[in-house]
């Protein structure tokens, strides 16, 4: 019985001990010790994932770079934006156009002539810049349409707007007696992504066709 007891005892006292350890471990060692090492455990952590994931990075760099070039090359290359660096020459660009097409329409503008074209403001406000050019044109019906299709079916893109056409009763020249229209719209176009567009103010300056 006494063996039994003393055995009791000593059981007791080790489990006293263990708790007496385990808080003494709770109060001094964890605080000091253990919670500042899992702490640094874990930033050790975070700094590993993210040189891991700055490698992986810097690895997709060429290819990415690669693929923003023939990104870049193939917006240059595509025919529905305006070929001109800036608004400036863009517009000059319109206009030249307009004027080669109203001259293969009608050669020596006997029966469709350019009255007006001034350039307008350009758009900055969308993704893409819109440069325009009011137009004024006396044309005959054939002709007209032969402008308007040959303006918007080529290449570079270009957008009629704005189109209004009131018959004339008089002729367009001394050598064509058919009745004509007076046409007005605009012509307008865009500028190819990531080109330098900054430009001063258009003059609205209207250039007429004698």
């Amino acid at each position: 019985m006494a063996r039994h007891n003393a055995n009791s005892d000593r059981w007791l006292a080790l489990g006293l001990l263990f708790i007496k350890l385990s808080v003494l471990y709770l109060l001094l060692v964890h605080p000091w010790f253990t919670r500042p090492m899992l702490s640094v455990q874990q930033q050790i952590q975070v700094l590993l994932d993210r040189e891991l994931r700055i490698k992986a990075q810097l690895q997709q760099g060429p290819n990415l770079a690669e693929q923003l070039r023939r990104i870049q090359v193939l917006l240059r290359s595509r025919p529905g934006f305006l070929p001109e660096s800036s608004v400036e020459l863009a517009s000059a660009g319109l206009v030249k156009r307009l004027e080669g097409v109203v001259n293969d329409a009608s050669p020596g503008n006997r029966s469709c002539a350019i009255i007006n074209r001034s350039p307008l403001q350009p758009d900055m406000h969308d993704r893409f810049v819109r440069v325009a050019v009011q137009v004024r044109l006396r044309c005959g019906t054939p002709e007209l349409a032969l402008v308007l299709y040959s303006l918007e079916s080529g290449s570079p893109r270009l957008f009629v707007n704005n189109l209004n056409v009131m018959a004339q009763r008089y002729p367009l020249s001394p050598n064509e007696s058919g009745h004509g229209l007076d046409v007005a719209f605009e012509l307008a176009g865009f500028l190819s992504p990531g080109g330098d567009h900054v430009s001063s103010s258009l003059p609205q300056r209207s250039s007429n066709a004698n």
